[in-house]
């Protein structure tokens, strides 16, 4: 998906475009690719994103949703100088989508389409500037696996590189053999399009593909039908004649077809500083001239399209002022829009104010294009006050006496002398009071050993590791689990919850009841690599039982089994159970 077209870098909603998805009223269309099409809109702060909404295809397989959250959720955690971060997103909804910063800027794409190959010092500062994008993502424990031109955007400030692991969202799912084209051939790496195994190597293999790409205006492999190029790429030399003499080493190493002679990125990045005469900075000067003017244009912004109301009806006869309109804007925000306060019907998720006290009731909808308002009623005839006052007052002793009637004695026995009174239960707000319900008492379980692939329920007592079924395996119902993960082939392990929330507390952070309830900085798992002996974190199930489990380290090398130890401190039915759906 790149981040802009050809020609016109803003082009107007079409027919077939939504006007909002997910809150976000949208701008205008900035492109389209093999997964979707990519919007321009804005944050209620006024920052300008560019939305992304996946093709319904892609919807519609349940296996690529599954890939589709992993991966985003992984992308949040990218937070580079040369990327441009995830913001929002919604993985659950009837077309998945994704925000990320605005960048304004045309892709590497489009500029060398419109001005041809960068001169070297651009060039350079296009490698170094991608190749640290790269080793941030790397870190992150994500491999690109899509990295070309179209998804290295070009801004004022130097390059940014977008679509991090998105693709591997794509893989080996049922649209690969339908005629969806996601990946594109001319910058694979041989292992890849051989169908082979993808390391970070294999991002090293593409920036050598940029920076050929941009000294040089065209494919290092050369154009041509796909298999074509593919064949090249696996069996033929590049053809690097064309590039300056100061790039061929560094370009060649990088295109190797062996990932373990490609240079790493930080050989990369001292390769680029020793080829420049100037020491490479980022700025205003980064781009040739002509480019660079034409970024001004991409700084003007569209706004959202607001089609004026329709007319309000002609007034009654009996009603001497206008009437204040009893429908709602058709264009009015919906939720996390720009022009509208953010509001919510759940928790992360934008939507519609709810009602309640202190809210006003829903207005009637907007039918066949009219405002359904209602002429007030004619003024009523004046009652007699000092009578209205005097009914009220009568009303209000008898119903007294019967609802004192009704109710048990003060020893909470009825006439018949059966106990009566209610005990308040963990749901409860603490009896006729109306105070706040008694926190629970911890309860405290140490030395807990997490094998693999298993997992803990906070609500069991003791909690013992268990596996689904009784069967060595995951399971997402676990509100605690320990499970390897290998994401874009890189392996790592992480704690993680299916049935809740965890937060990582920070140094200095002493965890309790009341600090689990007041952090807001969730997440799903959480890497052993972010974890020493001692270290915290909250565990807040869905039924509303609330942990702090205290991390003390993993088996050893020549331990049989693979494990991690954990101390738990439980408060069980802290909070009200979440409701699903």
């Amino acid at each position: 998906m790149s981040g802009a077209p050809s020609g016109e870098p803003f082009q107007p909603l079409g027919d077939d475009d939504p006007a909002v998805v997910g809150g976000y009223r949208l701008a205008a269309v900035l492109g389209a690719g093999g997964m979707g099409k990519v919007y321009l809109s804005f944050t209620p702060g006024g920052r300008p994103v560019a939305l992304k909404v996946i093709r319904s295809e892609f919807s519609q397989d349940p296996e690529f949703r599954r890939r589709f959250q992993r991966e985003v959720q992984s992308a949040q955690r990218v937070q580079g100088l040369y990327t441009a971060p995830v913001i929002d997103f919604d993985t659950d909804g009837a077309r998945p989508w994704l925000a990320t910063a605005y960048v304004p800027g045309p892709s590497l794409a489009e500029a060398v389409s419109t001005y041809g190959a960068l001169p070297l010092r651009s060039v350079l500062l296009l490698t170094v500037g991608a190749a640290e994008a790269l080793h941030v993502i790397h870190a992150a424990g994500i491999v690109h696996r899509d990295l070309k031109p179209a998804n290295v955007l070009l801004a004022p400030d130097g390059p940014r590189v977008i679509d991090f692991g998105i693709a591997r969202a794509a893989d080996n799912t049922a649209l690969t053999g339908t005629g969806v084209s996601v990946g594109t051939p001319s910058f694979m790496a041989p292992e890849q399009a051989a169908g082979g195994t993808v390391t970070p190597a294999t991002d090293i293999f593409a920036l050598g593909q940029i920076a050929a790409y941009a000294a040089i205006g065209a494919p290092a492999y050369g154009g041509g039908p796909s298999h074509a190029v593919l064949y090249r790429i696996v069996h033929e030399e590049p053809d690097l004649s064309r590039l300056p003499s100061e790039l061929r080493p560094l370009v060649a190493r990088c295109l190797s077809r062996e990932p373990a002679e490609r240079p790493a990125l930080t050989e990369v990045i001292d390769l680029c500083h020793g080829l420049s005469t100037d020491p490479l900075r980022q700025g205003g000067d980064w781009l040739p001239q002509t480019l660079a003017g034409s970024l001004t244009a991409r700084q003007h912004l569209p706004e959202p399209v607001r089609t004026p109301p329709p007319a309000l009806p002609t007034p009654t006869a009996y009603s001497p002022q206008p009437p204040p309109p009893g429908g709602v804007d058709p264009y009015a925000p919906t939720g996390f829009g720009p022009a509208s306060a953010p509001t919510q019907t759940a928790p992360g998720r934008p939507g519609t104010a709810p009602a309640g006290p202190g809210f006003p009731p829903a207005p009637p909808p907007v039918v066949s294009g009219q405002q359904n308002w209602a002429p007030p009623p004619p003024p009523r005839r004046k009652k007699n006050r000092g009578l209205v006052i005097a009914g009220a007052v009568a009303a209000a002793v008898i119903g007294l006496a019967v609802i004192n009637a009704l109710l048990p004695d003060g020893s909470g026995k009825d006439g018949s002398g059966k106990d009566n009174a209610k005990q308040p239960t963990a749901g409860s707000s603490g009896g006729a009071s109306g105070g706040k319900r008694p926190d629970p008492q911890p309860a405290e379980y140490k030395g807990i050993d997490l094998t693999e692939n298993y997992f803990v329920m906070l609500a069991d007592n003791p909690p013992r590791p268990t596996s689904k079924d009784g069967n060595p395996g995951f399971s997402s119902k676990g509100d605690v689990f320990y499970q390897p993960r290998v994401l874009n082939v890189v392996e790592r392990d992480e704690i993680g919850t299916g049935n809740g929330k965890l937060v990582l507390l920070q140094s200095g952070q002493q965890g309790s009841l009341d600090t689990c309830r007041s952090e807001t900085r969730y997440s799903e798992s959480i890497r052993l690599d972010q974890l020493s002996d001692g270290s915290q974190l909250c565990v807040l199930s869905d039924a509303g039982h609330i942990a702090v489990a205290t991390y003390r380290g993993k088996s050893g090398a020549n331990d049989p089994s693979k494990y991690i130890t954990l101390d738990l401190t439980i408060w069980r039915n802290a909070e009200d159970p979440q409701k699903k759906g």
